[in-house]
């Protein structure tokens, strides 16, 4: 298909969406940016969050991921649901009492200035790390696929995707991408879902046929028990619960949004609605990727991994499928993209510059620091992705979950302990000295579990490893406190 013709519908897509930012945005303000004013609604905000947890990896990478590891990611997917029950239940009611706008103001609170700044610092990374990864795939499938045929160097096609980024988020912030979520989540799970039916019609495949013939494939299986493997179902459904405490849970990005909410009933029923929703979401995804490496088999393609969808959807295709394909592809790429920059704007300036405590800045004072650094941020992005492309890993959803097993463990560690115990700690950088000593420990348990544990290997259960340490760290610092 013609990459100028994939490119002009590309273009005609951020038209809309600079449309609805436009719109959404009149008489914005800080408080806007920031948390949405608390008027966002329950039922956008959960759809939108769909978009924002799958992301371009999910959209590229799951389906990839059934030849080796058939569906054995729905364990993790299990485990997400134990998470989201306790978002909902101990973490969003803890950030209403409290009245956040920073989800990090709970460590000041409980453990005083250093925890919080820790934090918020471990959040930034973490974030930035993880968005910019997902950015990089989406981004170099477009390149591949469209630009490259057109001429256009890697370089400009990242610096273009985030200025259009940074054009629809500048002014509106959490009140613009609730509904620019929730219409790209739209566009993606419609791609997703025709892209299915579409695969298993030419297939000459019904429903039951389908999963019979993936069945007799082992790409069906869904649990491991080996405790040795990375996949064990154990491992799967603890670590994905612990994923998604941390990755969700207490992450200022996807709490933002919740917390934008009028109030605690109605971001529970959005967590709850979401986290149901996203398990059959999952699922079709798993299914696309059987289908896909049938179809591929049939037609004598040799591709796997990152590769499969994009080149039987751009390139083996009607056009009509490749269309809802890159319409689809880049509605998962900016869910992920556009919060990400708006919560390390927020972050950075709420946790770290303090303009909210500020009494000698204005609100317009506030308004051009917080421009400032959302600006100086799409840079980082930049840079970021820059160097994922000389890295150019062929799983990037791999490498996602081991960095988050690394950056979000100490975050874990402290809210943790912050809501488990009735402790305290000095507050001094003791702190920030465990959370960096926790996940260095991690990097040589992971390195050498096999030879030190008969065979065993460290997978998704990295984070709670990490995060146990940083628990223990902080144990071993602590007094016992009576909490007011």
């Amino acid at each position: 298909m013609s990459p100028t013709l994939l490119f002009s519908f590309v273009l005609a897509y951020f038209a809309l969406l600079l449309a609805v930012a436009w719109y959404t945005s009149r008489n914005s303000n800080n408080e806007s940016f920031f948390i949405g004013n608390k008027n966002s609604n329950w039922m956008l905000v959960a759809f939108g969050m769909i978009g924002t947890s799958l992301s371009g990896v999910t959209f590229v990478s799951v389906p990839g991921t059934v030849a080796t590891n058939a569906f054995s990611y729905m364990q993790v997917v299990f485990g997400y649901l134990i998470g989201y029950v306790v978002i909902a239940y101990v973490l969003l009611p803890l950030y209403y009492r409290l009245n956040l706008t920073s989800i990090y103001n709970y460590l000041q609170q409980r453990f005083g200035f250093t925890a919080y700044k820790t934090g918020a610092l471990f959040f930034i990374i973490s974030r930035t790390v993880g968005a910019t990864a997902r950015l990089y795939l989406v981004i170099n499938v477009m390149q591949l696929f469209i630009l490259d045929r057109l001429g256009v160097p890697f370089w400009v096609t990242a610096m273009v995707i985030l200025l259009m980024i940074l054009l629809y988020t500048f002014e509106g912030g959490v009140k613009t991408i609730v509904y620019t979520d929730t219409l790209q989540t739209s566009f993606m799970l419609l791609g997703l879902v025709v892209c299915v039916f579409y695969i298993m019609n030419n297939l000459g495949y019904g429903f039951g046929e389908a999963m019979s013939v993936l069945s007799s494939k082992g790409y069906t299986n869904v649990f491991d028990w080996d405790p040795n493997s990375k996949g064990f179902f154990w491992k799967h459904l603890i670590g994905g619960a612990c994923i998604t405490i941390a990755m969700t849970g207490l992450d200022q990005e996807m709490m933002q949004k919740n917390i934008s909410v009028k109030n605690l009933k109605d971001s529970q029923k959005n967590m709850m609605t979401f986290s149901v929703v996203i398990v059959f979401v999952n699922f079709l995804f798993l299914l696309l990727g059987g289908l896909l490496y049938v179809y591929a088999a049939n037609k004598g393609l040799d591709v796997k991994g990152d590769d499969l969808f994009p080149t039987i959807a751009l390139s083996h295709l009607p056009n009509a499928i490749a269309i809802i394909f890159i319409i689809a592809l880049i509605s998962a790429l900016f869910p992920s993209a556009d919060g990400a920059l708006t919560a390390l704007t927020s972050s950075f300036c709420i946790d770290i510059l303090g303009i909210r405590r500020r009494k000698d800045m204005t609100d317009a004072q506030q308004k051009r620091t917080r421009m400032t650094v959302h600006l100086t941020f799409t840079v980082v992005f930049m840079i970021c992705i820059l160097v994922f492309k000389v890295i150019d890993n062929k799983s990037i959803i791999g490498v996602i979950l081991d960095l988050a097993g690394y950056t979000y463990g100490p975050l874990l560690g402290l809210f943790a302990f912050g809501i488990l115990t009735k402790r305290t700690f000095p507050d001094n950088l003791m702190v920030t000295v465990i959370c960096l000593i926790a996940p260095a420990i991690c990097y040589l348990i992971s390195k050498n579990a096999a030879n030190w544990f008969g065979g065993f290997q460290i997978g998704i259960e990295l984070l709670l490893i990490n995060g146990l340490l940083t628990f223990l760290g902080l144990l071993s610092i602590s007094k016992k406190q009576a909490i007011a």
